[in-house]
């Protein structure tokens, strides 16, 4: 009788016991636990803007320009982030106005920093010859009026662009005396010129070198 009354109080307990883990699990499992995978949570929306590459903000458009120099500006930019169109044309016009001054007081050290070897020997032969004949330029760059790109083209690694620059020059030449022989210093005189600058694209120097001058 006694071993009936434990058992009975054993199996009660036991009862108890499975009755209490099973209730908890049935109470949590009416609960919603949200995870990152749940259906009912709204991702963030994907744009069609967010699947496309950012347009290089660096070549604005550029009306009147030939496609073709446009064309060129573009494959530029695009092999050099760095190179923006209107910085250029800044330092092609600061350029400009350096290599007339350095030519004309026949300074060689500054023309060998901007020019390549072949530009740069012409510079020096003409530098000679007004030496050896005596003669000293004392010319003024009054202003630069235009300075517009005129071709653009990439080659490689390497960059060319040549800009057209219409400029007032007021030019004198004067003797060893400093005598005028040539020119006047009150009438400006304009000039029209296709300088090509180059620059490997690759290359960790950000600076153009002069490559070709003509007469535009």
């Amino acid at each position: 009788m006694v071993e009936i009354v434990i058992l009975a109080m054993i199996a009660a307990f036991l009862g108890m016991r499975l009755y209490s883990v099973l209730g908890r699990r049935a109470e949590h499992e009416e609960e919603s636990i949200p995870t990152r995978f749940d259906p009912t949570t709204n991702p963030p929306p994907v744009t069609q803007r967010s699947l496309q590459p950012a347009a290089p903000q660096h070549v604005p458009p550029m009306p009147g320009v030939l496609p073709a120099v446009e064309q060129g500006v573009r494959a530029i930019a695009a092999a050099d982030r760095r190179f923006d169109i209107t910085s250029f044309l800044e330092g092609a016009k600061g350029a400009y106005a350096m290599v007339l001054e350095a030519f004309w007081a026949g300074d060689r050290e500054t023309l060998r920093e901007l020019c390549d070897d072949d530009v740069y020997a012409s510079f020096d032969t003409a530098i000679a010859q007004r030496e050896a004949a005596g003669e000293l330029l004392d010319n003024r760059l009054v202003r630069i009026e235009e300075a517009v790109i005129d071709s653009a083209a990439l080659d490689g690694r390497m960059a060319r662009v040549s800009v057209r620059f219409v400029a007032d020059i007021a030019a004198v030449t004067r003797d060893r005396e400093g005598n005028v022989i040539a020119g006047s210093l009150v009438d400006a005189i304009e000039t029209r010129d296709v300088w090509t600058f180059m620059r490997d694209v690759k290359a960790n120097d950000p600076n153009w070198l002069l490559d070709e001058t003509d007469e535009g």
